[in-house]
């Protein structure tokens, strides 16, 4: 008899999400958006936050002022939510599909900073980590290759 394998992350027939992961990334998962969350509140303006809320209208100041004025409020909590979303689920074995969207997001600004304050470029992404802070890197982006496999239905 051939025992059915899957990923750590997959959907199950009843339409929600398994999740299968080790104590030590979920420790990941569950303090890294905290970390994140806590760094920005106390200094939103440093370098390392760049990347998370790049300018829509890097050319035209007045356009990116609206634009900020408009849908910046809008957009701080939307990552807000999504960070506190997979901080507060790390440890869930099911996820319904928004809680795992939020995880894909969550995951993605996590990845952003961490990019950022290590200075990770794309030539390195393929390398393999020696040190902790990068293999934490490396960590994050499996876990979100997983989901997104979940997510377009190829797990």
């Amino acid at each position: 008899m051939t025992v059915r394998r899957h990923p750590p992350v997959w959907r199950a027939k009843d339409g929600l999400y398994r999740v299968e992961l080790g104590a030590e990334d979920r420790a990941v998962l569950r303090e890294l958006p905290l970390q994140l969350s806590q760094a920005f509140a106390a200094n939103p303006k440093d370098q390392a936050f760049r990347r998370l809320s790049p300018p829509a209208y890097a050319d035209d100041p007045v356009a990116e002022e609206e634009y900020r004025g408009l849908v910046g409020q809008e957009l701080s909590d939307g990552k807000t939510a999504a960070l506190e979303t997979l901080a507060k689920t790390a440890d869930a074995k099911e996820l319904n599909e928004d809680q795992l969207d939020a995880w894909l997001r969550a995951l993605n600004f996590v990845r952003l900073w961490l990019g950022t304050v290590l200075d990770v470029s794309e030539d390195e992404e393929g390398d393999e980590p020696e040190d902790a802070p990068h293999i934490l890197y490396h960590v994050l982006t499996w876990v979100q290759a997983l989901v997104i496999d979940a997510l377009s239905g190829e797990a």
